[in-house]
């Protein structure tokens, strides 16, 4: 199981509470992440990254063991603690402006 951790503006859209566990089969990358929660999660579809091009979101970060993976192309594996449940992977509404 991938432990996430998501900011309370997706846990209040997708009615949930604390740390979402998804299950994802190997090879764990961001994509399949991604996939496992728009399943468990349809409301969250289009959250992440945009339905057309499966481009990330502007304004959506991820990070896992302290990294910034917001960057990575979606392939990217998880580090292997993400993938084993050891740590979550973080998800984080990026703030602009100024």
């Amino acid at each position: 199981m991938i432990r996430v951790l998501l900011p309370q503006q997706l846990r209040r859209l997708a009615g949930i509470t604390g740390e979402v566990a998804v299950e994802v089969a190997a090879p764990v990358t961001l994509a399949a992440v991604w996939d496992a929660l728009e399943a468990a999660y349809p409301v969250l579809g289009g959250t992440f990254r945009d339905r057309a091009s499966g481009k990330r979101r502007a304004f959506v970060r991820f990070y896992a063991c302290e990294t910034d993976l917001s960057h990575e192309p979606p392939e990217t594996l998880l580090p292997a603690a993400v993938a084993e449940g050891a740590e979550p992977l973080l998800v984080v509404g990026a703030m602009a402006g100024g």
